[in-house]
C-alpha cells in the first residue's frame, strides 16, 4: 500500500480545484485550450482562473509571505498544471523565473516588494536574451549606464516570454565594457515606475506552438532606473541568472512530465476505446509494447527529476550539475516519447480536432519549446561537459566521504525523509567534482547484497539489479579514463567527444537516481514499485547492451503495462508517486467521425 507523502498535498488540492480537463465547460479545459491556441490568444481568463487559487504565491518563499517551502512541491504543482496546457504553465512559471534574481541576490526591501506585487497578481519575467546573441550572454549589448541618480538603461531585449504582458522584468544590463563575464548587472524594473516613453513594447512573434504565450521583446531607450533597481552587486549579474537557472532548468522537467503524462494518457485512453482488426488497439502486441515503454520513460523521468529538486535542498553547491542533466535528459527523452506515442494512434496524431480535442497534436508542437529555453540541450550538455574531468578525478577520492555521501543520499532519495530549506546562498556555479548520486553507485552496490543477503525481496529482481549497478560501475570508469585521456577543455570550442562523454554520463547518471529511488523508498511507494521489475526494465532500457532484452521475463514488461491501466482506471498520475486527479471515467471520450466504437 502506498504511503501519502504530505509534499504532494497541495498538487491535489489544485488539480481538484481545476477539475478535469475533459469537461469542456471547465474553465482550463483541453477545449478551452485548444480554442485559445488556434486563435493564437493570450490565456488571460485562465490566468486569472489560476490566480483564484493563489497559485503565484508558490512562487514566494515562505519567509516573504508565500506558500513556497520545497521545490518538490513546486515540481508537482507544475506538473498538474502543464498536463493540462503548456502555453499557460510555461506563460505563469515566467513570474518565477523573472523573481529569481532577486530571491537570489536581491536586498530585503527588493525581497519584501516584490513578493507583494507576485501575492496582488503582478506578473513578471526575465529579460536576458537579444536578437543577435541568443544564448550568448556574455555577448549581451544592452547597456545600463551609471549616472548621479541611478542608472540609464537603453537598448533591445528579444525574444522574451511575457514581455509585453507583464508588470515587471528582471533585466541582464553590461555596466562595465573591461570586464565581458564580470561586467554585467540585473535591474529590476517595475513597468509602472518608468518615465513615459522609455520604452516600448516589440510585436508579438508567431511560434510553432505554444501559440499563446506573448513571445514579444522590449526596447528601452534612455530609460532611467533608480539606484535601488540594481539587484545584487555591480557586475555579479551573470552570476546571478545562471544560479536562477539551476532551479528553474530542474522545475523544467515538470512541463516535461506534465505534458508527457496527458500524451501517454489520452493515447491509452484512445486504444482502450478503438477496434482495429477485431480487437482493442491495446490488445495489439506492438501498441501495448510502446504504451509500457512509455510509461517506462515517465518513470525514469520520475526518478530523475524529483532526486534533481530535492538535491537543490540537500546538495545545492552541486546544482550546476544536475540540473544541466535534468535539463538535457528529460524533454529530449519526452520528445522521444511522444514521438513513439504517436505510432499508437495513427492519424489522430497528425489531427488538430477529433480525439480528445486534438490535445496531442498541441503536445507535439508546445513541447519542443522545453528543450530550448533556460539553456538549449546543446547548452547544457556543454555545461556537463566542462565538469567532467573535475567529476572523473573527485570520484576517485570517494571512500574518504562514504559517511557524508550515505547521508545525502538517504536526504536526497527518500521521499518520507523531509528536506532542509533551500538556501540561495549555497548555489554554486561548479559542482567542484561532487556528483552524490555517482559517487554512492557503491552504496548502492552494497544495498543490493545486503537485500540479497536478508531476502527481503525478490531474487531475481535483485541479482538483475546487482548486475546491472556493476555494469555501471564499469561504463563509469572506462568513461572516465577516456576523460582523462582527451585535451583539457576550454571554452566553447569543445571536441565532439566530450559531448558525447556528457550524454553517456547522463544516462547513467539518470539510471543511477532510478536505483537510489527504488532503494530508498521500496517500501512505501505501494506493490508495484516495492518489487522492482520495473526497474529492471528501466535500466535494461537506459543500457541496451547490458543485457538482451530477451532474457527478461516476458511477465516483467505486461505487469508495467497492467500498472499502467491500473493508474489510469483509478484516475492517478503516471508517477512513482501517488498523486490522485479528479475522477475523468464518467467523461465523454471525443472521436472523429472515422472512429470505430463499439455499443
Amino acid at each position: 500500500m502506498q504511503t501519502p507523502l504530505a509534499q504532494y498535498a497541495s498538487a491535489e488540492r489544485l488539480e481538484a480545484y481545476l477539475g478535469s480537463p475533459y469537461v469542456p465547460d471547465n474553465v482550463i479545459s483541453f477545449k478551452r485550450c485548444m480554442h485559445l491556441d488556434e486563435e493564437e490568444l493570450f490565456p488571460a481568463s485562465l490566468l486569472e482562473h489560476l490566480h483564484e487559487w493563489d497559485f503565484q504565491c508558490y512562487y514566494i518563499p515562505r519567509e516573504y509571505g508565500g506558500k513556497l517551502t520545497t521545490y518538490e512541491e513546486l515540481l508537482a504543482l507544475g506538473r498538474v498544471l502543464s498536463r493540462r496546457d503548456l502555453t499557460l504553465s510555461i506563460t505563469d512559471a515566467h513570474t518565477f523565473l523573472g523573481s529569481l534574481p532577486v530571491w537570489i541576490a536581491g536586498s530585503e526591501g527588493q525581497k519584501q516588494n516584490l513578493a507583494r506585487r507576485i501575492k496582488a497578481r503582478k506578473a513578471g519575467c526575465l529579460a536576458v536574451t537579444e536578437k543577435d546573441h541568443g544564448s550568448d550572454l556574455v555577448a549581451n549589448e544592452v547597456r545600463a549606464e551609471k549616472g548621479a541618480n541611478g542608472y540609464v538603461l537603453t537598448g533591445e531585449k528579444w525574444p522574451i516570454n511575457k514581455a509585453t504582458f507583464t508588470d515587471m522584468l528582471c533585466v541582464l544590463a553590461r555596466t562595465d565594457d573591461h570586464h565581458p563575464s564580470r561586467g554585467l548587472s540585473v535591474f529590476l524594473v517595475e513597468k509602472d515606475q518608468l518615465k513615459p516613453g522609455s520604452y516600448r513594447h516589440l510585436p508579438k512573434i508567431k511560434t510553432l506552438g505554444i501559440r499563446g504565450c506573448d513571445i514579444s521583446g522590449i526596447r528601452f531607450q534612455d530609460c532611467p532606473l533608480a539606484e535601488e533597481a540594481l539587484v545584487g552587486e555591480p557586475g555579479r549579474g551573470l552570476e546571478i541568472v545562471l544560479k536562477g537557472f539551476h532551479v528553474t532548468r530542474t522545475l523544467c522537467a515538470g512541463l516535461s512530465l506534465g505534458a508527457g503524462d496527458t500524451a501517454l494518457r489520452t493515447t491509452l485512453r484512445f486504444a482502450r476505446s478503438r477496434t482495429l482488426y477485431g480487437d482493442k488497439v491495446l490488445a495489439i502486441p506492438h501498441a501495448r509494447n510502446i504504451l509500457a515503454q512509455s510509461f517506462l520513460d515517465l518513470l525514469i523521468g520520475d526518478c530523475l527529476a524529483i532526486s534533481a529538486v530535492r538535491s537543490l535542498h540537500t546538495v545545492p553547491g552541486q546544482s550546476s550539475l544536475w540540473s544541466a542533466i535534468v535539463k538535457y535528459f528529460v524533454p529530449t527523452h519526452t520528445e522521444k516519447m511522444v514521438q513513439d506515442l504517436s505510432v499508437v494512434l495513427g492519424s489522430r496524431f497528425y489531427l488538430r480536432e477529433s480525439h480528445d480535442h486534438g490535445i496531442f497534436q498541441k503536445i507535439v508542437r508546445d513541447h519542443s519549446i522545453v528543450s530550448l529555453f533556460d539553456g538549449s540541450t546543446v547548452v547544457n550538455l556543454h555545461a556537463i561537459a566542462l565538469q567532467l574531468p573535475h567529476l572523473a578525478k573527485k570520484r576517485v577520492a570517494r571512500e574518504e566521504n562514504r559517511a557524508t555521501i550515505a547521508s545525502d543520499l538517504q536526504r536526497t532519495f527518500s521521499l518520507h525523509q523531509d528536506v532542509p530549506p533551500f538556501d540561495y546562498r549555497k548555489l554554486d556555479l561548479f559542482s567542484r567534482g561532487n556528483n552524490t548520486a555517482l559517487q554512492g553507485l557503491e552504496v548502492a552496490y552494497e544495498k543490493l547484497a545486503a537485500l540479497r543477503r536478508a531476502g527481503e525481496a525478490e531474487p531475481g529482481v535483485v541479482d538483475a539489479l546487482t548486475s546491472l549497478v556493476a555494469e555501471m560501475l564499469t561504463r563509469l570508469a572506462e568513461q572516465e579514463a577516456t576523460i582523462r585521456q582527451l585535451p583539457s577543455p576550454a571554452g566553447h570550442n569543445l571536441p565532439l567527444e566530450y559531448f558525447e562523454a556528457a550524454e553517456a554520463y547522463s544516462v547513467i547518471h539518470a539510471a543511477a537516481a532510478c536505483v537510489h529511488t527504488w532503494l530508498y523508498n521500496r517500501d512505501h511507494l505501494g506493490e508495484f514499485f516495492g518489487k522492482g521489475e520495473w526497474l529492471v526494465l528501466c535500466l535494461n532500457r537506459l543500457l541496451p547492451t547490458a543485457s538482451h532484452p530477451s532474457s527478461l521475463p516476458k511477465t516483467y514488461l505486461e505487469n508495467a503495462a497492467q500498472e499502467l491501466i491500473r493508474l489510469y482506471e483509478a484516475d492517478q498520475l503516471f508517477s512513482i508517486v501517488p498523486l490522485q486527479l479528479v475522477n475523468q471515467a464518467s467523461q465523454e471520450i471525443i472521436h472523429s467521425p472515422l472512429t470505430t466504437v463499439p455499443s
